[in-house]
């Protein structure tokens, strides 16, 4: 099957190793790139190569020493150039060459933010990360930009001397750059295959802390020790998982806390996760992204989707693990308790979409669309519930994890697609056959909107959070008064959350209720991202002028597009607010990321 979001044909020939050598410079804002692919042909006479390119300059082609014709194909909107390699002579199948290509980035590219000193925590030195998922590793290096396509790689980066380079990838040491004696090489191995959009770099002012016998964190200095605090319970959240999946392969989990422009929560990015600074709650309660990020490791990094469509995959699964572990640190009503935040997340999500929106499907189709704003919790919270109701429908959280486990030994270094995944599902449940059958599958599958069954979930900890919920919606003015700070006393952080998950997804508040609600609970003093994020968009939902420029402050100083994105919208759609937010985007966008501008961008109506 091919891959809609790509030019690579993998069933033509395959990578099966890059050697990289990467050279940034910081002044021009490129990275000039020699990319020696090993690839081996599929079929017989095979005399062209295709691989994946957007935004590159191709200086040169060698096949086995030998230079070789390209040409640079038709450009497509979001999907980039094709590069057309004649191969100067054909190939058999199974025969395995070395392409080498010298190329260099634009300024422009979208895998790349280049930060000036003034947007780092120390503000002395520039700073540079790249984010490839899902498609963007061909802005960085010509390659098969498909998760369908996996290979080994070794990378030497050549940095200004006072800078720490880190990949996706074990260290391999490092020297001074013989062409520049203000400059110093980096070396990396990563002898486990990986997909393209695993592909990680980042280039900064970096220090590192050892927090476990097989993880180092490692920040600006600035944010160090508030890191290495946060995430001090790293190595148990490791054991967890072994537990549940099987050996961790990667050897290395270190951890990086990126500056606040980075674009998501988490980046599973293989022996080297990226971490938004915005999970720094100072009281390890929003560490959950660490467990999400650790089960990548097993689903997605091992087991990976065959393209984007089968995204659920990847996500699905890993919630699943990710919440496998909160059972085991929290208790198995916390575990059901995160279950049924997803359901009202995928509730909201399926609300911005419009729920006879095709993107909304477990599956979607992706042809001619960008995968980046196809991007949602769908996958995630549709995925983890068609996994958590097969597992009550099938014998419990002990008999489901013998299927995941067993998928994930048979599937381990592959990809693969939702037909593979179902199929095996009914062949490791044999004996339960008729159960299966009677699954809603093109319901759960190729159908948008909410699932056709929601799972059944432990209310213990959320019926506070309903109660509470309800007592706001139903308050008269004259009511107000009978709330007071006492009301939170016995929830936790989560708790809150859902809270606030709740009464976004019902009318708004009326102006005086929220205000009360700042007078008794004072959430605009919050320092949890995930509360204070819910708590203004349910003030500007609820009209409150003076939230304005909070919500504002908090769309503007970090860039989590979870975050940003609604935050923007909101008060866009709020008539008092949406000059202001539509000036303040115009006013910051050259300082976002790129992915995050483009979308917000869309978002706010403005022109790209």
């Amino acid at each position: 099957m091919a891959d809609p979001s790509s030019f690579a044909s993998p069933d033509h020939f395959i990578t099966r190793h890059l050697n990289l050598h990467l050279s940034l410079d910081f002044c021009s804002r490129v990275i000039r790139a020699s990319t020696s692919l090993t690839v081996r042909s599929l079929q017989d006479s095979l005399s062209q190569l295709v691989f994946d390119t957007k935004d590159l300059t191709i200086k040169k082609v060698a096949v086995q020493g030998q230079d070789a014709k390209f040409k640079l194909g038709a450009s497509h909107s979001f999907k980039g150039t094709p590069l057309e390699i004649t191969l100067p002579f054909p190939l058999t199948r199974g025969q395995e060459i070395i392409v080498e290509i010298s190329s260099e980035t634009s300024p422009k590219s979208s895998a790349l933010q280049w930060l000036k000193p003034e947007q780092t925590a120390g503000k002395v030195h520039p700073y540079l990360f790249s984010q490839c998922q899902a498609t963007h590793c061909r802005t960085i290096i010509p390659c098969q930009d498909t998760p369908s396509v996996k290979f080994t790689y070794y990378s030497k980066v050549s940095v200004p001397k006072e800078l720490v380079a880190l990949m996706s990838a074990l260290r391999d040491g490092e020297l001074p750059d013989p062409d520049d004696c203000n400059r110093k090489i980096f070396c990396f191995k990563q002898n486990v295959p990986i997909p393209s959009y695993l592909v990680a770099l980042v280039v900064g002012a970096l220090e590192g802390r050892k927090i476990g016998p097989r993880t180092t964190v490692w920040t600006e200095k600035e944010l160090l020790e508030a890191s290495v605090y946060e995430f001090a319970e790293t190595e148990k959240m490791l054991k967890y998982a072994e537990g549940l999946a099987g050996p961790y392969v990667w050897e290395q989990y270190d951890l990086l806390v990126l500056p606040p422009s980075f674009p998501y929560g988490g980046m599973e990015n293989p022996c080297l996760t990226f971490v938004t600074p915005t999970v720094l709650a100072g009281d390890r309660s929003l560490a959950s992204v660490i467990a999400h990020e650790i089960s990548h490791s097993w689903t997605g990094n091992l087991v990976t989707n065959r393209t984007w469509e089968h995204f659920w995959l990847n996500e699905g699964h890993t919630v699943y693990l990710e919440r496998r572990i909160d059972g085991l640190l929290y208790g198995e009503n916390f575990r059901q308790f995160r279950g049924l935040g997803g359901w009202k997340e995928l509730q909201n999500s399926v609300n911005t979409f419009g729920a006879s929106n095709v993107l909304t499907n477990l599956v979607p189709n992706l042809h001619e669309v960008d995968v980046d704003e196809a991007f949602s919790s769908v996958p995630y919270e549709k995925g983890f519930a068609l996994l958590f109701y097969l597992e009550q429908l099938l014998g419990g959280p002990d008999v489901f994890l013998g299927f995941l486990k067993s998928y994930l030994q048979v599937f381990a270094y592959k990809s693969v697609t939702t037909d593979e995944w179902k199929k095996y599902l009914y062949s490791y449940f044999k004996d339960k056959v008729e159960i299966l059958d009677k699954v809603n599958w093109t319901g759960w599958m190729h159908t948008p909107g909410m699932p056709p069954v929601q799972p059944q979930y432990d209310m213990t900890l959320a019926n506070a959070c309903i109660a509470l919920g309800n007592k706001w919606v139903e308050a008269k003015e004259s009511d107000l008064s009978s709330f007071s700070i006492e009301d939170l006393k016995d929830l936790s952080a989560f708790q809150k959350i859902e809270l606030l998950t709740l009464l976004l997804l019902k009318e708004p508040l009326p102006v005086a209720h929220v205000k009360r609600m700042q007078e008794v609970y004072n959430f605009n003093d919050v320092k949890n991202s995930e509360i204070r994020f819910r708590w203004l968009r349910l003030c500007i939902r609820a009209k409150w002028e003076e939230a304005i420029p909070l919500a504002l402050k908090m769309a503007t100083d970090q860039g989590r597009m979870k975050f940003t994105r609604p935050l923007y919208r909101d008060l866009y759609n709020f008539d008092k607010s949406r000059d202001l937010a539509v000036s303040t985007f115009k006013k910051n966008r050259s300082s976002m990321h790129p992915v995050t501008e483009m979308l917000v961008a869309k978002d706010l109506h403005v022109d790209s």
